[in-house]
């Protein structure tokens, strides 16, 4: 099917492009962005003046529902609203029930949505058995099975030899080891550490919950050569952010992402604490 997009803000972040354009679509393929060719014939005229054409978005940690919580989603229902908003592409993070820790369950998700054919999903494969940072998973066969990388969730590894060992493991294969830097001890507050939380009566988290758990992961990642690849989920403080730059300055392998709640909220958008409001410090 042949469509034309036409009066569109074309923005596309992998080349810089920011500008006024139509854009060419045939068996699903761009054919052309600017000047579209005279013999072009469009099935379907979309006009998106005031409106944004870019890439489909990637959410980098949606905790969809299935398997294991089916009564409170599909994953025909989330995937649907995902495209709807523009996300076409979806990590799942393996804390599903159950968890994602053998191919079989990888090769279902898939699957699933694969057979649906709206929001691409990619699975994150669990660093240990059930989560529970003590055993290995077999990496090499949730790959095959279809897993982008591997993590922990919201869950610490406290062993840092078994840390270690999984660092070296994922850096032998090439993998991509997936990680919350949030210190096991210093992290179980539910609000960031300051007056608002003291007078709340909430138990703080301090930014040395982050960074303690960075400097301990840049060393672990030093003894494994450099050789490991790590994203680190959701930084949320501006000191964090300075030891990822500067790791990234020493030629260590690491990337980052930011929750969209971290850069346009602070702590003192908590208000009157209201219990359904959830999310992390």
């Amino acid at each position: 099917m042949k469509i034309l997009i036409q009066n569109g803000r074309v923005i596309d972040p992998a080349s810089g492009r920011d500008e006024m354009a139509d854009v060419a679509i045939a068996a699903g393929r761009i054919i052309a962005i600017g000047r579209v060719a005279a013999d072009f014939h469009p099935a379907r005229t979309i006009d998106a003046a005031g409106c944004v054409v870019a890439p489909g978005l990637v959410d980098l940690s949606v905790r969809l529902k299935e398997p294991g919580q089916e009564h409170a989603g599909m994953l025909e229902s989330e995937t649907a609203a995902a495209v709807a908003g523009g996300v076409t592409s979806l990590v799942c993070p393996p804390d599903t029930e159950p968890v994602l820790d053998e191919p079989g369950l990888v090769d279902m998700l898939k699957f699933r949505a694969e057979k649906l054919h709206r929001s691409r999903v990619f699975p994150l494969g669990a660093l240990t058995r059930g989560l529970a940072g003590e055993v290995l998973t077999e990496m090499a066969e949730l790959t095959e099975a279809g897993c982008v990388g591997f993590g922990q969730a919201e869950t610490t590894i406290q062993n840092t030899q078994v840390l270690l060992r999984a660092l070296q493991y994922a850096a032998t294969f090439g993998y991509t080891v997936w990680l919350r830097p949030q210190d096991l001890w210093l992290g179980k507050g539910v609000a960031a550490s300051g007056p608002l939380a003291t007078r709340l009566g909430l138990a703080g988290v301090p930014v040395a919950a982050e960074t303690i758990a960075l400097h301990t992961l840049f060393e672990l990642m030093r003894a494994t050569k450099g050789g490991a690849r790590v994203h680190l989920c959701r930084l949320s403080s501006a000191a964090g952010v300075d030891l990822v730059r500067a790791a990234k300055a020493e030629g260590l392998p690491v990337s980052c992402d930011v929750s969209v709640h971290n850069l346009h909220l602070t702590d003192v958008d908590i208000g009157f604490y209201d219990s359904r409001f959830r999310l992390q410090p």
